[in-house]
């Protein structure tokens, strides 16, 4: 497969993570069990930020003041705006605008603001393990419906205690894009039945070619309605912390904002998460832009030797983001943990089982990383199939 142009920045360079407070690298043993392995696990890049980012960081450090901050100041409100503008052809009202830690802390938030303990809130299964904490920690019943099954979704939106649909645009873990159509048929059933929605856009900014991220503010009636997202999945700093939401309700934006200055004390932002979205927003587009052809040729290095060694597979590559979800039911895996002691004793690498998203026979494989992390990580699933299949 010829390599991927990918202008002036180097993806294909190692950056040495170990030994930085890492959740994929350093935290491996508390989930495996085993210090040590190559992991392609949670959804972060093994890539550095934006040079710009960098840039605007770095200006900001040597600041050296970093006293008690604002979020509700142009220069934050305008950037988020110019990305909807110049990524999504979307308006937006900045008035609408809110901020928050991270996008679960907002989900939870309004879980809160819109549902009471035993309500049931309507996601799509496979499910994002951090949805499933975020609802079943608050005492409310998550209700699954599988992507794409309208029935079912008409089904759970018409119970009496339905009260939430999350919505998870692009879908993680599967990376599905949902079509304006999806999206505004949902809006619909949501609205018909009295309930609220709230849209996770994280994802958003890593849709591949031939494929549209339609933000949910173009659909959303009169219904209650929330995004929430931030630039920190697809410019890659989550340690920076940071998120913004829009609300459409003038009274729930209100009171979203009330409790997170009052019961959750967060009335001043991280500023360099602020500085970092700014210089993203303003300026990163090319960076972006050449990170995620580099990923979808990752994606397509997966899917070529997926198709010569598991060509019953029949895989292909996802339509947004750098999480290879895999269905390897086909080739006979039907013990997910005995897939997972190859894996993790012979293989010595660490990929996220299905079942930790309530789809048993699959794996997320994290390709956001250099090409031949990428090759390492293959090969060993590949052999581990091999090792278990029953077919």
């Amino acid at each position: 497969m010829a390599e991927q142009q990918h202008g002036p920045y180097d993806f294909d360079t190692a950056v040495d993570r170990r030994g930085t407070w890492c959740v994929q690298w350093d935290g491996v043993a508390d989930r495996f069990g085993v210090d040590g392995l190559l992991p392609f696990t949670i959804s972060d890049m093994d890539f550095t930020t934006a040079p710009e980012v960098l840039a605007a960081l770095r200006a900001r450090v040597e600041h050296g003041v970093f006293g008690y901050t604002t979020w509700q100041q142009d220069d934050f409100l305008s950037a988020i705006a110019h990305w909807y503008a110049t990524r999504y052809s979307t308006g937006i009202d900045t008035r609408q605008l809110v901020y928050g830690p991270s996008v679960l802390s907002q989900l939870s938030q309004l879980l809160q603001m819109w549902t009471e303990p035993g309500d049931g809130v309507v996601v799509h299964t496979p499910t994002y393990d951090g949805f499933r904490k975020a609802i079943t920690g608050l005492g409310r019943e998550l209700r699954a419906v599988p992507v794409g099954d309208g029935e079912a979704l008409e089904r759970e939106l018409s119970r009496a205690d339905a009260k939430v649909l999350v919505v998870c645009s692009p879908h993680n873990p599967t990376g599905r894009v949902w079509t304006a159509d999806e999206l505004a048929r949902m809006a619909e059933r949501a609205e018909r039945h009295g309930v609220a929605v709230v849209s996770d856009e994280i994802h958003a900014d890593f849709v591949h070619e031939g494929q549209v991220h339609v933000p949910w503010t173009r659909v959303a009636g009169a219904g209650r309605w929330a995004v929430v997202s931030s630039g920190s999945k697809s410019f890659n700093f989550p340690a920076l912390t940071g998120s913004y939401g829009i609300i459409g309700d003038p009274a729930d934006r209100a009171e979203y904002l009330r409790r997170m200055q009052t019961a959750e004390g967060l009335a001043s932002p991280a500023v360099l998460s602020l500085t970092a979205h700014i210089a993203a927003y303003r300026e990163g587009a090319a960076w972006l832009d050449a990170v995620r052809a580099y990923v979808a040729g990752n994606l397509a290095y997966v899917a070529e030797r997926l198709s010569a060694d598991l060509p019953e597979l029949g895989w292909e590559p996802p339509q947004a983001g750098y999480l290879a979800w895999i269905d390897l039911r086909a080739a006979g895996v039907v013990d997910d943990e005995a897939l997972q002691r190859v894996l993790v004793e012979r293989e010595k690498v660490a990929v996220m089982g299905g079942a930790v998203y309530g789809a048993p026979g699959f794996v997320r494989l994290n390709v956001g990383c250099p090409r031949g992390k990428v090759e390492r990580g293959v090969e060993a699933l590949i052999r581990a199939v091999g090792a278990v299949r029953t077919v």
